[in-house]
């Protein structure tokens, strides 16, 4: 998807703050509850599929996520000072407890604010899904920008049945690109990497969604005319 994703490069501040444990990212996660996610995305309906693991990319990219320790090397290294895992974790344990609008927007400028990149550049094949770990090292491009923001939003403590990766194909552009989208109640919020703020769904009108997945499970989305609801 890396040649049909667009956005604007911004380098990232660096800041040196203390390492958040990875204990405490388990017991979230493992307390999260599962509420619904509203079946109207951009206003397609949606059709539920059988097995994640006809997704390869986002199947392994979970599994390396779930073997980093999220831990750095040494960070007082003066020549290649990376400590990207340190400084991510400490900006997510300073929106512990925020409003979730806060929560989405900062989570949303936070990756903005990472290099674009394309997936033959930084690792010489086509598509490739990075996990935050190679994003902030190598940049990316907009899956890996949602993937970023997904992973940030299930260290807050939200529920993987309220999180979606959505691959849609922008009518303006006439090509496909990727955004999360995050169910709040009736309601579906879009975090964009081609846009600053948080969008309810409803408002962004240019993106048909043809597929989106989660951990566990994978929707296709239809026009509303095409079929029933799910």
């Amino acid at each position: 998807m890396s040649q049909f994703c667009r956005v604007a490069a911004r380098a990232h501040p660096a800041r040196d703050l203390p390492l958040v444990p990875t204990l405490v990212l388990a017991l979230v996660l493992a307390s999260a509850p599962a509420r619904a996610f509203a079946p109207d995305l951009f206003g397609y309906r949606q059709a539920a599929q059988e097995g994640i693991d006809t997704f390869p990319q986002w199947v392994q990219a979970l599994e390396r996520q779930l073997r980093d320790n999220l831990r750095d090397g040494d960070c007082s290294e003066r020549h290649i000072n990376r400590c990207h895992m340190t400084r991510w974790l400490a900006f997510l344990g300073g929106l512990r407890g925020r409003p979730a609008a806060e929560q989405l927007r900062e989570v949303n400028r936070y990756a903005n604010e990472l290099p674009y990149v394309l997936d033959i550049d930084n690792y010489g094949v086509e598509d490739y899904w990075a996990i935050p770990r190679e994003f902030f090292n190598n940049g990316g491009d907009c899956e890996d920008y949602a993937i970023t923001k997904y992973f940030s939003l299930r260290w807050l403590g939200y529920p993987d049945a309220d999180l979606r990766i959505v691959v849609v194909q922008d009518t303006n552009l006439r090509a496909p690109h990727a955004v999360l989208a995050v169910g709040r109640g009736e309601d579906i919020l879009v975090l964009d990497n081609q846009v600053r703020g948080v969008l309810p769904h409803r408002q962004v009108v240019h993106y048909a969604p043809v597929y989106s997945i989660n951990e566990h499970g994978w929707w296709i989305h239809t026009p509303a005319a095409a079929g029933p609801r799910s």
